[in-house]
């Protein structure tokens, strides 16, 4: 079965509520559509229904609960919440009703936060900034995870490595370059994503331009600490580096390379050693092998928020709302 499809039937089988913020464009209208059509998720919509209704023309969003921060009954509540998580930095209840007022995605958020929304999906018109700021403001990073970062689930068509042709490359859209703590906070998220979206063990490959001490640079060193990190908090987890990528994936490469490695040629999940790395493996993937590319995804938040490519497509909405849906299952 083809990856998105195993996710929308999970998605379908413990339906959760997801906001989408940016409810006047159209890409969102029309993924919110397509979502409530294949009874993907339950969708709400921030703002005065009639205005969105009008942006909406042609579009059946019966299914859909309109939240308008100008009438909604638990904004005061709400308001009250966040100007709480935040007086330390010295906000006050108008500075939050007002915040919450005129920022959708603040607003979306606190939804999330109060279980009024199990997560969201944004950043189709706002930066990664401005999506990710409000989450970490006040969702919160997961107990023993400092660091927020990404992953693209990659599915590459007619390829034996991997887990059949998928794999989860990370970190390709957060941190630019990442020590060798990050790095090993990184692939201890991503082991745990990937088990979680694909339902497969992890098999996690630390990448560099050098196999097993091959090379010697700093930036390898970083690597070998990151391995060395990983190995000693997640001591069950097969894990290893650092690796070139041919011998991460391709098992006759891997046992030249690296003979009797339980993680060399067997590799599901690449973790690059910065975002450079990352963020131009998995565009080369996606149009060279013609992969699907499914991201980006965060991973380190308490619930699910999750971040749009403002050259995203409404399928690429309707994608990213399943898999957050799925997130919220877990």
């Amino acid at each position: 079965m083809r990856f998105l499809e195993s996710i929308k039937q999970r998605a379908r089988a413990d339906l959760k509520t997801i906001v989408l913020p940016e409810s006047f464009e159209p890409r969102n209208l029309q993924a919110a559509h397509t979502v409530l059509a294949e009874g993907l998720a339950r969708i709400i919509l921030i703002g005065d229904r009639k205005a969105i209704m009008e942006k909406a023309s042609g579009l059946n969003l019966d299914g859909a609960e309109f939240i308008d921060p100008a009438t909604y009954g638990r904004m005061g509540e709400l308001a009250e919440k966040l100007a709480e998580l935040r007086k330390s930095k010295g906000m006050t209840l108008d500075e939050a009703t007002g915040l919450l007022r005129n920022d959708p995605l603040y607003l979306g958020v606190m939804l999330v936060k109060e279980g009024i929304a199990d997560g969201m999906v944004s950043g189709a018109i706002h930066s990664t900034a401005d999506v990710l700021r409000p989450s970490l403001q006040i969702l919160k990073t997961v107990p023993g995870v400092k660091l927020v970062s990404s992953f693209f689930i990659m599915v590459v068509p007619n390829c034996e490595y991997g887990e059949n042709g998928i794999f989860l490359f990370t970190d390709c859209g957060l941190v630019q370059n990442p020590t060798a703590e990050e790095l090993a906070m990184i692939a201890q998220s991503a082991a745990i994503s990937f088990k979680q979206l694909v339902k497969a063990e992890p098999v996690v490959a630390l990448l560099s331009h050098s196999t097993l001490g091959s090379a010697k640079h700093a930036d390898v060193d970083k690597v070998l600490e990151a391995t060395r990190l990983v190995k000693e908090a997640a001591p069950n987890l097969k894990v290893d580096g650092e690796f070139q990528v041919d011998a991460a994936i391709v098992p006759s490469i891997g046992e030249r390379k690296a003979p009797g490695n339980p993680v060399a040629g067997k590799a599901n999940v690449l973790v690059f050693p910065d975002l450079d790395s990352g963020n131009i493996a998995y565009k080369l993937t996606e149009r060279l092998a013609k992969a699907e590319a499914y991201g980006p995804v965060t991973q380190g938040i308490t619930k699910p928020v999750n971040d749009l490519s403002r050259g995203c497509s409404a399928d690429d909405i309707v994608g990213v709302v399943a898999i957050t849906a799925v997130q919220a299952q877990g």
